[in-house]
C-alpha cells in the first residue's frame, strides 16, 4: 500500500510531537549518554560492559529517532519543518545545544583533567577511564581525551551517516559520498592509526598517522617530532613522508582538476564528514549575505597564508647557515620558497588574471608581498647571530595551534553548529579548503551546471547550501556555478524540485550557453544543438 501525502508544500509537515519510535529512540540515546556523564562521578566496575552499553545506546537512539522521522515519508525533497523546530532554527534548544557542545570542546582542549585524564602517568578516571578498555583493545595503551573524542566523533559520523542516507534515499550520489566519509573516518582516521600504535616496540615506532589528513589541514605535518617519527620508522616512515609530500603537490591537484575539491571535502575529510552527517540539521543556518562572503574570502585565505608562513618557519629550523655543513642552507631554502611562490603567482597572473575579480587580484598581490617581505626582512637582517626573522617557529606553531587548530576548528567550528551552520570551519578557516578552492576556481573541470529555463525560484537550493552560496541567483540566470567555496556536496541538486542543477566534471567546450537560452533573444536552439 503506497503512502498518501496530503501536504504538498515544500516545507512538509512540522509536527509538534514525537511519534512512538522517536520517543523510544530519545530515551535509549539519552540513557547511553547518561552512562558517560555518570562515569564522571562513579568508577564503574566492568568498564568494558558499561562502555559498550553506552555507545550502543547512543547509536541505537539516533537510528531509532531517524527511523521514526523518515518511516512512511515519501522519497524526495521535503524540508521536514526545519524552520519550525527550535533546535534547527536558532531557538531555545538550538542555543542549549550550541552552548553544550562548545562547553564540551573547551573542556576537551584545555581542561582534560575534568574528564578524568591521568596526569604524569597516573591512571585514568572518569570519562577517559571509561574508554580505557576500548583503547587497550585497539592500541594496547590507556585512553586519552583525544581517544574519547575520536571514538565519539566516529560514532556520530556512523550513526548520523545512516540517518543522512535514509533522509536522502532518493539520491544515489548522496548515499555514495556518505558511505565514503563513514569508511574513511572509521578506517583511516580511527582504527588504522590505533592498530599502527599497537605494532610499535622499543626499537621500532610507526607514526600515529591518519593517511588522509594532509597539509595544510594537518598543520603539524612537518614539525620536528613528526619528522623524527618518520625517520625512526625507517623505510615505512620514509614512505609515509614521501606520500604526504606527493599528496600535497601531485595527488591533490590532479584529483581537484578532475573532480573539484569535493573529492576531499565531501568524500574523504573527517571535518566535512561530521558536518555533513551530524551537522546536516543545521546546514540551512549558513549566512548567505554578501558581507559574509567578503569576510569568508579574507579570513580563509589569511589562515592559508599564515599556515604557509608557519610551515616555512618550521622547516627552516632544521637548516643552518654554514654551506659546508648543509647542502641546503636556511637562506637558500627561504630564497627557494620565495622564488616558488613568485613563479606560481606569475603563472596564475598570466594565464588566469581575467578570471580573478578585482579584490582577488589585490588580495593575491598583498598576501604575496607579506610573505616575500617577511623572507626579505630575515635574509637582509644581518649575520646569523643577529637574525631578527619574524619566523620564530615555536611561537608561530603554538599560536596557530591554539587559535586555528583549537579555538577555530574545534570550539567554534563544531561547537557552534546550531548557531552558525555546519560548515563554518570549512567555509571560514580551513586552510585545506582554501588551497583546494583556489585550484578548483582556477583550473578544475568541476562545476554545477544550471538549466535556468526550468527554475521556479523556490529557493530550496540557496537555503540548503551549507557554504553560503546563493545558488538560486545562478540558477535564475542559467549560469554555471564555479565557486572556490563550493564543496560539491550536491544537496542543492538533491533538493531541487525541477532538476535544474547538475554536478559535472566535463569540459566547457561545446556546451549550450544557458544565458542565451534563458533570454531567448534571436537564439536558434537547433543550431546550438547541432554546433555542439
Amino acid at each position: 500500500m503506497s503512502t498518501v501525502q496530503k501536504n504538498m508544500s515544500l516545507t512538509g509537515d512540522a509536527s509538534n510531537y514525537l511519534n512512538p519510535l522517536q520517543k523510544i529512540g530519545t530515551v535509549i540515546g539519552l540513557a547511553g549518554l547518561a552512562i558517560i556523564v555518570l562515569s564522571l562521578f562513579n568508577d564503574f566496575g566492568n568498564k568494558g560492559l558499561w562502555l559498550t552499553a553506552s555507545l550502543v545506546g547512543i547509536m541505537a537512539g539516533i537510528l531509532l529517532f531517524a527511523k521514526g522521522s523518515y518511516t512512511g515519508k515519501l522519497e524526495g525533497i521535503k524540508n521536514h519543518g526545519v524552520w519550525f523546530k527550535s533546535v534547527s532554527s536558532r531557538g531555545f534548544w538550538g542555543w542549549i545545544a550550541g552552548i553544550s557542545l562548545t562547553g564540551f570542546y573547551v573542556i576537551l582542549y584545555f581542561y582534560e583533567g575534568l574528564l578524568g585524564a591521568g596526569a604524569d602517568g597516573a591512571a585514568n578516571t572518569g570519562i577517559v577511564g571509561l574508554f580505557d578498555p576500548l583503547s587497550r583493545l585497539l592500541s594496547g595503551n590507556p585512553a586519552s581525551q583525544w581517544f574519547v573524542y575520536g571514538t565519539l566523533y566516529t560514532v556520530a559520523i556512523l550513526a548520523f551517516g545512516i540517518k543522512f542516507i535514509w533522509k536522502y534515499r532518493h539520491n544515489r550520489y548522496e548515499q555514495l559520498r556518505t558511505m565514503s566519509v563513514m569508511f574513511f573516518q572509521t578506517a583511516f582516521a580511527f582504527i588504522i592509526p590505533e592498530l599502527m600504535a599497537r605494532l610499535n616496540t622499543d626499537d621500532f615506532s610507526l607514526p600515529y598517522n591518519d593517511l588522509k589528513n594532509m597539509w595544510p589541514l594537518n598543520y603539524y605535518a612537518f614539525d620536528g617530532w613528526r619528522v623524527d617519527q618518520f625517520i625512526n620508522a625507517e623505510t615505512i616512515g620514509l614512505a609515509f613522508l614521501i606520500f604526504g609530500i606527493l599528496s600535497i603537490f601531485v595527488i591533490s591537484p590532479i584529483l581537484t582538476y578532475k573532480y573539484g575539491k569535493r573529492w576531499y571535502c565531501s568524500w574523504v575529510c573527517g571535518c566535512g564528514g561530521l558536518a555533513e552527517t551530524a551537522g546536516d540539521s543545521f546546514r540551512q543556518l549558513s549566512d548567505k549575505s554578501m558581507n559574509a562572503w567578503k569576510v569568508e574570502r579574507w579570513v580563509i585565505h589569511s589562515v592559508l597564508v599564515f599556515s604557509v608562513i608557519m610551515t616555512t618557519a618550521v622547516v627552516s629550523t632544521y637548516l643552518g647557515y654554514d654551506a659546508d655543513k648543509y647542502w641546503l642552507t636556511k637562506d637558500m631554502f627561504l630564497i627557494g620558497v620565495a622564488v616558488f611562490l613568485g613563479l606560481l603567482f606569475a603563472v596564475i597572473w598570466y594565464f588566469k588574471k581575467e578570471e580573478l575579480a578585482k579584490d582577488a587580484r589585490y588580495g593575491a598581490i598583498g598576501y604575496l608581498a607579506i610573505v616575500l617581505g617577511l623572507i626579505a626582512i630575515h635574509y637582509f637582517s644581518g649575520s646569523e647571530n643577529n637574525k631578527i626573522f619574524l619566523f620564530e617557529a615555536g611561537k608561530l606553531r603554538a599560536f596557530y595551534g591554539f587559535l586555528i587548530g583549537a579555538i577555530f576548528s574545534g570550539v567554534i567550528g563544531t561547537g557552534f553548529y546550531p548557531i552558525f551552520g555546519n560548515r563554518v570551519w570549512c567555509r571560514m578557516g580551513c586552510p585545506m579548503a582554501g588551497i583546494l578552492g583556489i585550484q578548483q576556481r582556477l583550473f578544475s573541470k568541476f562545476r554545477i551546471t544550471t538549466n535556468g529555463g526550468q527554475c521556479i525560484s523556490c529557493g530550496n537550493c540557496s537555503t540548503y547550501c551549507e557554504m553560503g552560496i546563493d545558488v538560486r541567483s545562478y540558477a535564475q540566470k542559467g549560469e554555471n556555478i564555479v565557486r572556490s567555496s563550493c564543496v560539491g556536496c550536491g544537496i542543492c541538486s538533491a533538493v531541487c524540485p525541477r532538476g535544474v542543477l547538475k554536478l559535472e566534471n566535463g569540459p566547457l567546450e561545446g556546451r549550450i550557453d544557458g544565458n542565451q537560452v534563458l533570454l531567448g533573444n534571436d537564439v536558434d536552439l537547433m543550431s546550438l544543438v547541432n554546433d555542439k
